[in-house]
């Protein structure tokens, strides 16, 4: 039997845990830093 369909499925599926694992890493950095940490609104 050949295994070639579910070579190329399990591959995927690795590329995709990887891309997933990599935009959580980016988005807890993203989180971590404080944007707009001191900006003041200004007063009108």
């Amino acid at each position: 039997m050949d295994y070639t369909l579910i070579k190329i499925c399990g591959v995927a599926l690795v590329i995709f845990i990887a891309i997933n694992i990599m935009t959580k890493k980016k988005s807890r950095i993203r989180k971590s830093r404080k944007f707009m940490d001191h900006y003041k609104r200004k007063k009108d």
